[in-house]
This record gives C-alpha cells, sequence and structure tokens, in this order.
C-alpha cells in the first residue's frame, strides 16, 4: 500500500471540470487536507483509503471526485439511467444526511451548467434501506439514481433484485464510509463478501473508495476495502492519511484525592462535570454505558435546574425520536449538555461543540480520539476533552491514554478471521443468483480480505450443511437451503429458500431481556439483559432489586435462581463493560515500569516528571506517585507488560485469593482468567470463582489451597486452547453465541412466512439443534462459535503471545504471599463486594484497605 500523493490547489482545479472549479472556488475558496491528496487519485480512479478527523471535509474529498466524473459525462451527453456511484454506510441514519449534504451542492453545480451552457440533465441521487417504501423502489426501477446510498445489509439485498440489479452492472465507484465501524466485525466480513460479488456482477474493476476515522493499521483497513485480486494478491491501493490533521488538547481531571478522607468522590465528580458544562455553549459527556448516561443527565438536571430543559440523554436504548431530537438540539445550539454513551461517538453531523468529557476511561487511545473529535468540529479549531477520572487505576489509566493520543500512538484493529456462519448466509444468496462451480464460487469468497485463509474443507463443510447432508439435522427441523452436487462440484438454488433468505441478511443479532424467576416459583424477580446472562454459570451469584441471587439454570429466556446469603461473584453492571484494549494495555504497563525505575533512582523527581510529560495537574501528580510509591514499599515489586505479579492472600473466613496482577487487555484477560480458573478446577477438583477488571483478576477457592510457585505452569501454549474450548463448552454463553450463528447462518429462523419468532423461541429451538450438532465432528457452525467466542469475546491469539513470553523467559513471573492484599489489588478486591455495598461504603472499604497497608509499612520501616 502506498502513500497518497498531496497536490497543490491549482493541480486539483486543473483536474476538475470548469464548472465544478467554478462552483468550489466561488464557495469554499480553499481545499481542506484530505481533499488535497484524494480528489485528484478519485477522478484519476484509484482505489484509496481516506484517514481523517470529523468536520475535515472528507465527504467531499470522496464525491467531488466522483461529481466530476459524473458532470464531464453529462457535458458530454453520454450521462446513462444507471447507478455509478454506490455508497455504503453502516450507519444507517447517516444515509439521508450524506444525501441533503449532496444534493445542494448539486443543486449548486446544475445551475452553473444550465446557465453557462444549457445542460439541463441532473444527476440524481437516492437513498435504499429497510425504511425505503415500495413506491420510492418503483420509482428507483424507473428512473435509477446515479449515486446510490444504502447499507452493508440493503447493498447485499440488491445482489438479489434481478431487475434492479441490472442498473449496477458497469457501476465506476464504490464507497464505503466509516470503515472503521466494520472492519473488525462480522458485519465487516459480510460486507467484504458482498464487495467481492459486486465485482463479480460488474463487467470492469471499479474504483473503492474508504472512508475512515482515527484508526490503525491503515495498511490492513485498506486490504480490508480493496480485497484480494485473482493472482490473490492485494488489490492496489492507496492511504490519504490526514488524521491528526486537526489539532487535539486532552486534560486529566482528578475530583477528589482518593487516598485522602473528606469529600464523597461522586458528589466531587458531578461538581466537577458542572463546573466544566457551565464554563461552556455545548458539551457532549461521554459515559462507558448506558445507565452511566441515564445517571450523569439526571443528576446534572438536579445540579443546573435553570438549564435543565437544556440538558440531555442520548444512547441506543432511547426511542428513534428521541434520539434524533436530541441529535437536533445539539446541532442548531439549544442543548447546553447531552450524556451519552457510545452512539454518538461517530456518524451523522450535530454541530460545533465547545467540549467532550469523558468520565472513566475510554479504554483505547482510538476511542478517546473519535470521542475528543467530535468538540471543535471545524478543522481550524482544537478539539477539547477532559477526561474526569473515577478512582486510582481509572487516574493512571487516563493519564496514559491522554500521552498516546497526543502522541500519536492508536490501537491496532484486528480484522476478523473467516466466519462460517457469515459464510453460510452469503452462499445462499449466491446460490439464488446463479447456478455455481464450487472453485469459482470458493475463489470468488477469498477475495474477501478476512476470508484469505479460508480452507477449502471449511467452504465444503459449510456447503455440506447448507444441502442438508446431515440428516440427523432434520428431526430439529433444519432442512436444505441450496442443492450442491459433490461428483459435478456445483451447488445452486432451491426456490423456498429466496424468502427465508431475503427476511434475514445481516449480522447484528437479536437480543432481548431474560426473565428472572425463583426457583419452583411462578413469582418474577426482575430482567437481566442477553449479554449479563452470558457471563453466568450455574453456582455465579449476582444482585438483582437489592438482594442477592444464585444462578440456577435456564430455559429460553427464562433464568431461575435461588436466594443467597453472602457477596455476589458477578457484578450486575459486568455485560455493559468496555474493555481496555491490548495495546493501551501495554502502553500503562511500559509506564509502570518506567515509574518503578524512577522511584527507584530519583524519587524526588516523579511528581514533576508527571506535571511535565503527562501534563497532570498536582492533586493527580501526587496520587499517582503515593499510589506507585505505597505499591512498591508494601509488595517490593510494581507489575507491567514484562512482568507478571502473582499475589496470594487470605480472607477473613480462609479461603484462598490469587491475584493475578496482569496488564494484557480485558479479552486477553478473559481468556486467561478462563484457562486458569479451569486448569485450577480439573487439578485440585475445586470451584473456582473469578473476579476480574482490565488490571488483573483474582482466583478465588473455597476450600482446597493451590500451589501458587507452580500456578504459572498449569496452562501452556499448546493447552490454552483445549482448556478454553473445554471451559466454555457448557456455558450460556456458548448456548446464547450459538444462536446468534446458527441465526446468521439460517439454521434457526427469526421470521418465516411474513410471522416474526420471538427470541425465547429462537433460543429453544437453537439449544434442541445444538444438543444434535455438538456430536457431529467439525460441524461448521458449532466450529464457528467456538471461533467467535475465543477470539472475538477473549482474544486467544495475545493470551497466547502472554503465555509464550512467560516459556520463553520474556515475561517474568513473580510470586509474593501477603497479610492482605497490595494498593493495585484494593481495586479489583472493592469489585468483588461491589453490588452489596453503597459507594460511600466501597469507599471506606478502600480506605479502610489503604490503612492496613499503611499501618503495615509504617510497621516495616520501624523493624
Amino acid at each position: 500500500m502506498l502513500q497518497a500523493h498531496e497536490y497543490k490547489e491549482e493541480e486539483i482545479y486543473q483536474a476538475l471540470e470548469p464548472y465544478i472549479a467554478t462552483w468550489f472556488r466561488n464557495k469554499y475558496h480553499h481545499f481542506t487536507p484530505p481533499q488535497r491528496y484524494a480528489i485528484v487519485e478519485i477522478i484519476n480512479r484509484r482505489n484509496i483509503l481516506i484517514c481523517a478527523p470529523t468536520g475535515s471535509g472528507k465527504t467531499f474529498a470522496s464525491f467531488l471526485g466522483i461529481i466530476n466524473h459524473l458532470c464531464k459525462l453529462n457535458r458530454q451527453d453520454k450521462l446513462e439511467d444507471r447507478v455509478y456511484c454506490l455508497y455504503i454506510s453502516p450507519l444507517k441514519a447517516l444515509g439521508n444526511d450524506i444525501r441533503r449534504n449532496l444534493e445542494e451542492p448539486l443543486a449548486e453545480i446544475a445551475a452553473i451548467m444550465e446557465h453557462e451552457a444549457g445542460i439541463t440533465k441532473k444527476i440524481r441521487v437516492a437513498v435504499r434501506t429497510g425504511d425505503t417504501t415500495q413506491k420510492e423502489r418503483q420509482s428507483m426501477l424507473r428512473k435509477p439514481p446515479h449515486i446510490l446510498i444504502t447499507t452493508p445489509e440493503s447493498a447485499a439485498i440488491i445482489l438479489n433484485a434481478p431487475r434492479f440489479k441490472q442498473y449496477l452492472k458497469d457501476l465506476d465507484y464504490l464507497v464505503v464510509d466509516e470503515i472503521h465501524e466494520v472492519a473488525d466485525s462480522k458485519r465487516g466480513a459480510h460486507l467484504s463478501i458482498t464487495l467481492e460479488r459486486f465485482q463479480h456482477l460488474c463487467s470492469s474493476e471499479f474504483t473503492r473508495i474508504g472512508m475512515s476515522a482515527t484508526i490503525s493499521p491503515l495498511d490492513e483497513v485498506a486490504k480490508f476495502l480493496v480485497g484480494l485480486s485473482e493472482e490473490h494478491k492485494p488489490r492496489p491501493c492507496l492511504i490519504a492519511d490526514v488524521s491528526f490533521a486537526k489539532s487535539l488538547e486532552v486534560s486529566v481531571h482528578s475530583p477528589v484525592n482518593f487516598y485522602a478522607g473528606g469529600k464523597d468522590t461522586t458528589a466531587a465528580l458531578y461538581d466537577k462535570v458542572r463546573a466544566l458544562v457551565e464554563q461552556h455553549n455545548s458539551t457532549l459527556i461521554f459515559t462507558n454505558t448506558r445507565s452511566g448516561a441515564e445517571r450523569v443527565s439526571y443528576k446534572l438536571s438536579k445540579l443546573m435546574s435553570a438549564d435543565k430543559d437544556r440538558i440531555g440523554t442520548h444512547h441506543g436504548s432511547l426511542s428513534r425520536d428521541t434520539r434524533f431530537a436530541v441529535e437536533e438540539g445539539l446541532k442548531n445550539g439549544r442543548m447546553k449538555a447531552v450524556a451519552c454513551s457510545s452512539s454518538l461517538e461517530l456518524g451523522m453531523d450535530i454541530g460545533a461543540l465547545d467540549l467532550c468529557i469523558l468520565i472513566g476511561s475510554p479504554k483505547s487511545t482510538t476511542r478517546l480520539i473519535q470521542r475528543v473529535g467530535r468538540s471543535g468540529h471545524r478543522l481550524d479549531r482544537v478539539a477539547r476533552g477532559c477526561m474526569v477520572v473515577t478512582d486510582m487505576d481509572d487516574l493512571v489509566e487516563c493519564a496514559v491514554l491522554a500521552r498516546c493520543a497526543r502522541d500519536k500512538k492508536l490501537d491496532r484493529v484486528r480484522v476478523i478471521g473467516p466466519a462460517l456462519d457469515v459464510l453460510a448466509q452469503q452462499l445462499v444468496g449466491m446460490a439464488l443468483e446463479q447456478r455455481w462451480d464450487v472453485d469459482d464460487a470458493y475463489n470468488l469468497i477469498r477475495r474477501a480480505y478476512p476470508y484469505r485463509n479460508l480452507k477449502k474443507e471449511q467452504f465444503i463443510s459449510v456447503l455440506r450443511y447448507l444441502a442438508g447432508d446431515y440428516s440427523e439435522l432434520e428431526s430439529r427441523k433444519v432442512y436444505s437451503k441450496i442443492w450442491y452436487d459433490p461428483v459435478e462440484s456445483v451447488f445452486g438454488r432451491k426456490r423456498s429458500t429466496r424468502g427465508i433468505y431475503m427476511t434475514h441478511v445481516g449480522t447484528i443479532p437479536s437480543e432481548s431481556s431474560v426473565q428472572v424467576f425463583q426457583r419452583g416459583s411462578k413469582k418474577k424477580i426482575g430482567e437481566i439483559d442477553e449479554p449479563f446472562l452470558e457471563k453466568l454459570e450455574k453456582g455465579d451469584t449476582f444482585v438483582l432489586g437489592g438482594r442477592t441471587y444464585k444462578f440456577i439454570s435456564v430455559r429460553g429466556m427464562r433464568a431461575y435462581v435461588e436466594p443467597y446469603e453472602g457477596m455476589p461473584t458477578i457484578p450486575a453492571w459486568i455485560g455493559e463493560m468496555l474493555p481496555l484494549e491490548f495495546d493501551s494495555a501495554i502502553e500503562i504497563g511500559r509506564f509502570r515500569a518506567e515509574m518503578e525505575r524512577k522511584l527507584e533512582e530519583a524519587p524526588d523527581e516523579v511528581v514533576e516528571w508527571l506535571k511535565r510529560d503527562y501534563n497532570l495537574e498536582d492533586n493527580a501528580a501526587e496520587s499517582i506517585f503515593s499510589y506507585f510509591e505505597e505499591q512498591k514499599r508494601y509488595a517490593g515489586v510494581i507489575p507491567n507488560h514484562r512482568r507478571i505479579l502473582i499475589e496470594v492472600y487470605y480472607d477473613d473466613i480462609g479461603r484462598q485469593n490469587i491475584v493475578f496482577h496482569a496488564l494484557y487487555g480485558r479479552r486477553t484477560l478473559d481468556a486467561l482468567s478462563r484457562a486458569y480458573a479451569y486448569a485450577i478446577s480439573r487439578a485440585y477438583k475445586s470451584n473456582v470463582s473469578v473476579t476480574i477488571n482490565d488490571n488483573g483478576f483474582i482466583l478465588k477457592l473455597p476450600h482446597k489451597r493451590v500451589d501458587t510457585l507452580t500456578i504459572a505452569n498449569l496452562v501452556s501454549s499448546e493447552t490454552i486452547e483445549e482448556l478454553l474450548r473445554a471451559s466454555v463448552k457448557r456455558t450460556e454463553l456458548f448456548k446464547r453465541r450459538f444462536r446468534h450463528c446458527a441465526v446468521r447462518g439460517l439454521m434457526v429462523l427469526k421470521q418465516y412466512k411474513g410471522y416474526e419468532i420471538g427470541v425465547g423461541k429462537q433460543q429453544r429451538s437453537s439449544t434442541s439443534i445444538l444438543n444434535v450438532a455438538k456430536k457431529i465432528e467439525g460441524f461448521p457452525i458449532v466450529e464457528e462459535t467456538y471461533r467467535e467466542i475465543l477470539e472475538e469475546v477473549f482474544d486467544i491469539e495475545h493470551a497466547r503471545e502472554v503465555i509464550r513470553g512467560i516459556e520463553n523467559g520474556m515475561i517474568e513471573v513473580v510470586t509474593i504471599e501477603t497479610p492482605f492484599p497490595s494498593p493495585f489489588a484494593h481495586n479489583l478486591v472493592a469489585l468483588q463486594a461491589s453490588d452489596v455495598v453503597l459507594m460511600e461504603s466501597r469507599r471506606e472499604l478502600l480506605l479502610e484497605l489503604h490503612r492496613r497497608v499503611m499501618e503495615y509499612i509504617s510497621q516495616k520501616d520501624l523493624s
């Protein structure tokens, strides 16, 4: 992949049609950085990935070259009634915004062309999504748009619309906007095959244009965009990286000294947020959960009663009308502050914001830059963000992420492996189009970048499933969707499948609330979300409605529990938690190593270094210094990315707690904690409870005691996959994820002959199918469920990398025993109690743990 060339203004004007050059010069005067890199290349029909911040003009960077091509054809009287440009955005709400943003310049350019040359034919733009009416679709059939705006799902459906797809056979341009939203997901895997199916439909290669916010590595995203040639080599693609063309200012605020008594942390946090909001005209407040957004907006409206009607909430659970009203309020300047989850991170234009506040760490440098980038919407304005921290670990994390943002260090995205459920769905769509030679279809699929390493036997196994070769599944009402002749090596459609396919296109799973009942009773206790249920295993305890319950079983969408006296093992909000990314965790590990070195060599200079190099205020710098100094004095060692600290302590009733201090990202820790917990439970015949956060995990044994000096050897790089597969195969996580995969792969239907099939019925059906499918060796949908859990829910690749580091000595393992938890373990200990103590009590618990540590250090110093 080559870096794009920056063109001079006059070079761009010379490349543009005279009418467009006149219009642009009169209206905008100057080109923005992404436009200087992209316009000429697009005119020259070269594939390009444009990476630029919000408000930098990247939409025109892609469209101006396309509009130029259409105007040139119009001037030459060669503009046909067909689709020249297909624009795909993963955000449906963005489609109408893009259409409106195009219609005004197109009308102005048309007026110039009519005035100067008498050209009256207009360039047409239309949106086609699931919301498009039948009347609008019929209109497009009669007079197709020259630029068609759609979503990934609707693009796939168009390929199976026999009449309309004829208008796309000579497609010139295909634009994928917000490509960072899909590149690392199954939705992206689905889109990548769709792009190759369009290329197969077209008579010649179309130009691919990708638009992205801040993302890394750009080479990988570019390969995802363009796919592979028939020679199985990446198609050429230029990269226009102007992601840091906009200035960024990020500050970190600690509302209290977390070790000092006095002011309540929560009250101080809201006071700080209120002060920041009052100092600015319009502020966006990001929280990491939907419930957090609700709490912040409620509290602010109470603290700022004069402005309460100008304070709003925005997240995915709110109705479309409510979200739209808040978005319009931001655009027209009516809203003073809006608290949101990730719903306003990207996408639609929400106007010029003065400030973005982040409550707690965004868990990723990339997400931090994307969130802060929503402020100072124009390119010439500075994007300003304030991170208000909630505890000591959060303070360290935010300080490091802010530094990484300033140093342009981004978290890397990873394009997922070959998702077999998505493949099954797309093969049914392909079969509806035509009769396929197996090798031709296989080669087409492998040109999609996520499927470049797809094995032939995997491909055949999916064909066999779709053709109904596994007769034992018919008893579970799983019937063939295609016909397949292995002798002739061809496959094709079954007429009955078209309706099923067209109503099941896409990858986003249906989720619902799970009703919770007490075992042996018809009394409903409450509801939990499916992502939370995925975390539960039999015997786990959690809080609901102020009481603690033990999880017993689940049937369909009903969970059965019984009352429990004692501490919960799973916090009630864990399903909503954003995970710390691997690369950001490694940067925090490097910071810890540097802090330890400075504490040993020049402790008196640490606070000034933190203030200078990390732009921290006095309170924050002094808190971090105290935190690290106390860990070093108490435990004698500071864990980092090259050192795992295994700390053992016994609680008040004598249970062994094994703390792994490890900084490798939440998904990696999910894998490591499950593997070690399963290995210990198997070796010692004991239940093991797990508490996990972004800085490590605690394994708690109720009765047995583990030899901690050899614990690291219980998991190896060779056995970790087998341990993880064994640990998840009977869990709710596996059952739910199998349902998602089965629906994507058309094994379980969510709609049939016009009737919706509820999530509960889908789950019962998938559970019944799983009981049979899991006995079939190598069954593709079962294997895909394992792959999804190990690679997407967990991060087995980095977990294996960590284990290899231990094996080859690159990662040191230090084991210590302490009388009570060390400072770096305090938040993990508090997490165990998070559902049965109030925030004030949690603070008291942390202060008590801190008091014990300081008392121990004092006694050690005296001795």
